[in-house]
């Protein structure tokens, strides 16, 4: 059984602190500002998510992000789309993630700070997503690579906002602003960023005071049918993204 002292440290990309209640806030962040995303923050969210979901002390979890976006930057650093074996890391993980995030049996909050260019689909198996006016979603980085954007954000976006927008999201990488985002169903509320934080912990804390059975099997009996969609479908859609980057991989000149 996991307690917060065994990993509340343990995360060089996840600020963690948890309220007497059992708030759990998790802000993501490279040395103290925004994240800037890897094939180690990559590796080290799955443990992360795992952990809190193993916590039973945790009554409900923000996640935000840090300094001036939720999530907006990637760098190549740590990845390996380009040999089976390191694109075997990623598929593992690509699934595991995802899953991890669902075994989190407690309300989720998403309290988007700004920016959300990458890695949405987290934000998606929330149950409730606060944003602040800055926030827009995109999907940049998979067709920046020319890879396939097969990690979730393929089946979650369509399933959120509906398949026909959802997949103009994706294939003309729109730009969703955060009130566009609200009308169509991605974000519950838009939020002052000044008063962002304060109404996440707001909801946070009111889930936390529901009998602990009742908040953990409420966020289970909402999220059933997300799970069967990311079981079903996460698997493939990393495989043609794997697929993709292979072919980018074979047209890449070789080096000297």
């Amino acid at each position: 059984m996991t307690r917060f002292d065994t990993y509340r440290n343990a995360f060089s990309n996840a600020r963690l602190s948890r309220s007497p209640s059992g708030v759990l806030e998790v802000a993501f962040h490279t040395d103290g500002d925004k994240l800037v995303f890897n094939g180690h923050t990559h590796e080290q969210f799955v443990e992360l998510f795992h952990q809190i979901g193993s916590d039973p002390d945790n009554r409900a979890v923000i996640l935000t992000g840090s300094g001036d976006a939720f999530m907006d930057t990637i760098s190549p650093e740590g990845f390996d789309f380009f040999t089976p074996r390191g694109y075997d890391k990623i598929y593992r993980e690509g699934k595991k993630v995802l899953m991890n995030i669902l075994d989190i049996e407690v309300p989720v909050i998403a309290a988007l700070n700004g920016p959300v260019l990458l890695h949405s689909e987290y934000v998606l198996l929330a149950d409730i997503v606060l944003a602040a006016p800055t926030t827009v979603f995109q999907d940049k980085p998979h067709f920046d690579f020319g890879i396939v954007p097969g990690d979730g954000v393929n089946l979650l976006w369509p399933e959120v906002i509906g398949s026909v927008r959802g997949r103009y999201f994706i294939l003309t990488r729109q730009q969703l602003d955060a009130q566009t985002a609200k009308e169509y169903g991605a974000v519950n509320e838009v939020v002052p960023a000044e008063q962002l934080l304060p109404r996440a912990r707001e909801i946070a804390e009111s889930l936390a005071a529901l009998p602990p059975l009742t908040g953990r099997y409420t966020r289970i009996a909402l999220t059933q049918k997300l799970r069967r969609i990311v079981d079903e479908g996460a698997g493939y859609g990393l495989a043609l993204e794997g697929i993709s980057a292979a072919e980018v991989a074979r047209s890449m000149p070789a080096a000297a």
